[in-house]
């Protein structure tokens, strides 16, 4: 029987070979890998983009004291109104029965006055405040006194102005004007149970146009918290209609009620109508305007006779 030839034994695999040998993971290494850093950069992105939607919300007026919103300027409120217990601030003066504030609060109207209306409105403010205007960065025009912003001082419209200002306002805006006024102080009456022969107009009333130029007097000043019937002794109740929209025409701006347990904003919408009780339960301020232009109208009501104007009229 022929011996059997055995096969020559294998020699060792070189390192290379075992190498190519062995099953490759890299592709499947590779994978996680990638989704890692997809992910990764995702996340990075997610980051960058709250970064700068805190960084706009704060340039656009965000203000850290504020924590509750009344109105909000993208819904339309009929009538809200929120009551609060009234100060000792109207003691310190004369009362006068059906009038004097015994019922105090504050509250938010977008049907009272149009958004037509509104920039019609807007359009005697920007034509009066164009003859002047502050260095800083609030102007006031008042059609009742005449007193209007230049410079940095104040001047009578009509006295130095004289005969021009027909040229640039007209009969129908101070019929406008008064036919809003009269919107209003029924709007305030109505709210506070008041009878409107009770409510008398009184002063300053005044148009305001604000925005981010850098304050060059006092005047220009006008975000300090404070109470409208311990700046102006005659105002009981104030109201204000605003002629311009928050975070579209201007940024910060905003109004805010300044209470113990959180403050409450108003945010500015064109036709918009904000009143309250004058007293110090309504403490209140204006946020810096960051951006653009803030217009608006203050148009405040006394109970005493005696503190009373009558309307603008053109003549």
């Amino acid at each position: 029987m022929a011996p059997q030839r055995r096969a020559a034994p294998k020699a060792p695999e070189g390192r290379a070979e075992a190498e190519r040998r062995r099953p490759s993971s890299s592709r499947k290494d590779r994978a996680p890998q990638k989704g890692s850093r997809v992910w990764l950069q995702a996340a990075g992105l997610a980051a960058v983009v709250a970064v700068a939607a805190l960084l706009l919300w704060s340039s656009l007026g965000a203000d850290n004291g504020i924590s509750g919103v009344l109105a909000r300027r993208g819904e339309v409120v009929a009538h809200r109104f929120i009551e609060v217990p009234c100060s000792e601030d109207y003691d310190v003066h004369q009362r006068f029965e059906g009038c004097t504030p015994r019922r105090c609060g504050r509250g938010v109207s977008d049907t009272v006055i149009s958004r037509e209306d509104a920039q019609r409105i807007r359009s005697i403010a920007e034509k009066g405040l164009s003859l002047g205007g502050s260095d800083g960065g609030a102007s006031i025009l008042d059609l009742h006194s005449g007193a209007l912003s230049v410079g940095k001082h104040f001047v009578n419209l009509y006295r130095y102005f004289g005969d021009k200002v027909q040229t640039v306002f007209s009969e129908e805006d101070f019929q406008l004007y008064r036919e809003v006024r009269r919107k209003v102080q029924l709007t305030v009456a109505q709210a506070f149970d008041l009878s409107m022969s009770s409510l008398h107009l009184t002063k300053p009333t005044f148009f305001s146009r604000i925005n981010s130029t850098d304050a060059q007097t006092a005047h220009d000043e006008y975000w300090h918290t404070h109470v409208d019937k311990v700046t102006y002794g005659s105002f009981d109740y104030t109201s204000l209609l605003y002629l311009s929209d928050y975070l579209e025409d201007f940024g910060g701006g905003r109004f805010v009620f300044v209470d113990e347990a959180a403050n409450m904003t108003v945010e500015p919408r064109a036709g918009r109508v904000s009143f309250f009780t004058s007293g110090s339960e309504n403490l209140h301020r204006v946020e810096k305007v960051r951006w653009g232009t803030r217009y608006a109208i203050t148009i405040a009501f006394t109970c005493n006779p005696d503190h009373a104007i009558a309307d603008p009229t053109f003549t």
